[in-house]
């Protein structure tokens, strides 16, 4: 390339005829296109660095505005949620029971004597008027044999009685009719006619004498019927108290024990119903009862009759439920649970134990609204340990946060987890 030498010359115009010569020379030609190329290069770096830096700065603010966003998120505590909703279905109760027999009687001597027989033992299954023992008393046997003797004696004294008085009517009546044709005197006739009625009523002591010895009789023989010592009812030995040879006394305050005996083909299912559970507790609802020791099992029954107060010192009432127990597999003594069904006066919201918050204002729970905290006081109708019964403080579709953090406040600002429907 030429290159044209700096000095004051290159301020002079060109001649004309320098002109036209540049205009035809393809190398300056070349040259200037080049030069207008780098020049829109250079411009196109400029302006894409501007925008390179903008953008930068842009995405810089960006990424610091997150990063203080997450350690503000960072800051806030976690909770889990849960929708709460209320309901209304029966509230279940389980509560601790006995098992007992329907009946369940003691069996004492009624006849002083021996143990001449025994025909069962503990674990007989009996039915009612089965002999269980018969007791010798011969001395028994042989007042009534006496007595018995005194009646039949009793009643030929009556026969004899009213024949005496049929004798005195005849001659009452005889000499009734002779003294009035004159043929014997006044005195006879009183006498005959006395006579008649002292007849009379020596018939009837006889007769009452008769009465009197027909009820010793009577006696003696019920007393000679306890010598045979028969099942009240059918159920089961549960104690055998003599064997044949023991003596045995009837005596009112010190009889002697012979037998126990359960009913046991359908049992009384004692429970104690607290106070919280009373108005709602009827005669006649279902129930089910369960024992430890056969799992898998459920006895069904109903509640049959209850004390119809509480006991003061409990605040609980003794109620009693039926099973049937037909197939023998319950005994009487048992321990057992009965879980009954009680209809809900009104809807309620159940609320995990860890959700409750207790402190000098009673008892809260606290629930997630748009970022913050806001307790609740709550009404409680029934506390099982690992669930409370709320009627009054929430509402259908609140979000309870479980195991609220400590030292949570009224308006505290929380994180929620994604929450889960109850």
């Amino acid at each position: 390339m030429n290159m044209i030498p700096s000095s004051d010359q290159d301020t002079v115009p060109p001649e004309p005829a320098s002109l036209a010569s540049l205009a035809s020379d393809p190398h300056r030609e070349r040259r200037r296109r080049r030069t207008a190329r780098s020049l829109g290069i250079g411009a196109l770096l400029v302006v894409g660095g501007l925008i390179g830096a903008g953008t930068w700065g842009h995405t810089a603010q960006r990424a610091a505005a997150v990063a203080t966003l997450d350690a503000q998120r960072a800051a806030l505590p976690v909770v889990r949620t849960v929708a709460v909703q209320a309901m209304d279905a029966p509230r279940e109760i389980d509560l601790p029971a006995t098992l007992q027999a329907f009946n369940s009687a003691t069996l004492y001597a009624r006849a002083t004597g021996y143990i001449s027989t025994r025909n069962v033992d503990i674990g007989s299954h009996v039915r009612a008027g089965d002999v269980l023992a018969v007791v010798a008393a011969p001395e028994l046997d042989q007042q009534l044999d006496q007595a018995r003797g005194q009646l039949a004696q009793m009643q030929a004294a009556v026969t004899q009685a009213v024949a005496d008085m049929d004798l005195a009517r005849v001659t009452n009546n005889r000499t009734t009719r002779l003294v009035q044709d004159g043929w014997t005197s006044r005195q006879q006739g009183d006498t005959d006619r006395l006579g008649l009625a002292s007849k009379a009523a020596a018939v009837a002591v006889a007769q009452a004498n008769l009465q009197a010895q027909q009820a010793a009789v009577s006696r003696l023989e019920q007393l000679t019927g306890f010598e045979r010592v028969v099942a009240p009812f059918s159920g089961v030995i549960t104690a055998r108290l003599v064997d044949v040879g023991s003596l045995v006394a009837a005596d009112a305050t010190s009889g002697s024990p012979l037998f126990s005996i359960d009913r046991t083909d359908v049992l009384r299912v004692q429970i104690y119903v607290p106070q919280d559970a009373f108005f709602g507790l009827k005669d006649g609802n279902s129930a089910a009862v369960t024992v430890p020791e056969l799992p898998g099992r459920v006895f069904h029954g109903q509640v049959a009759r209850n004390a119809s107060s509480l006991q003061q010192q409990t605040r609980t009432m003794l109620t009693e439920v039926d099973v049937d127990n037909a197939d023998g597999a319950l005994t009487a003594g048992l321990y057992g649970v009965v879980h009954l069904q009680e209809p809900r006066a009104q809807p309620v919201v159940l609320v995990p134990s860890g959700a409750v918050i207790f402190d000098k204002d009673g008892l809260s729970a606290a629930t997630y609204e748009h970022g913050q905290v806001r307790l609740r006081h709550l009404d409680l109708e029934a506390d099982d340990g690992a669930q409370v019964a709320v009627r009054g403080g929430l509402k259908q579709g609140d979000l309870l946060i479980l195991n609220p953090p400590v030292g949570v406040t009224d308006g505290m600002k929380v994180m929620p987890a994604p929450p889960t429907v109850r």
